[in-house]
């Protein structure tokens, strides 16, 4: 992101696409998605190599006033666990990342407003959540594809 300028220009961004059956250009369409971090900036690296956790002040500042100018939106694909939380909340969250995405059906058929699916991150990182829980791309997957092409 640094380094382009847009997000999700790496391998993760590779599979996210694939997940929503888009190419680059329609992805990267502001007319036609919107790509909206948690914090607005990056937090910076753990000592693992992987982020840090969205710094909580920038949501609060931007988040909110942003989705205000957006009236439109039909889909709200939450990526990972602090997407979830702010958009779910606790209750709904309780169970983390694999028991938000494993209650899909439930987030996705319930609530006003934009339909909201729950996603694990697509980073490398989650390559054997992936291969542990193959439900996610057989079964979710196919719906989100469906959701994204009928909207675009």
């Amino acid at each position: 992101m640094h380094a382009s300028g847009r997000p999700y220009t790496d391998p993760s961004g590779v599979r996210l696409k694939s997940w929503m059956g888009l190419d680059d250009a329609t992805f990267y369409d502001s007319r036609k998605i919107a790509i909206i971090g948690m914090g607005f900036c990056f937090p910076g690296n753990d000592a693992q190599g992987g982020d840090l956790p969205p710094r909580k002040e920038c949501a609060e500042l931007w988040r909110n006033r942003l989705f205000e100018q957006l009236p439109n939106l039909q889909l709200l694909i939450l990526i990972g666990q602090y997407a979830q939380r702010w958009h779910l909340g606790s209750k709904q969250t309780a169970e983390g990342v694999t028991g938000t995405v494993r209650r899909w059906r439930e987030v996705y058929e319930t609530g006003e407003g934009p339909k909201r699916l729950p996603l694990p991150h697509p980073s490398w990182r989650n390559t054997s959540w992936l291969k542990r829980n193959p439900w996610f791309e057989r079964e979710l997957v196919p719906i989100l594809r469906a959701d994204v092409a009928a909207l675009i």
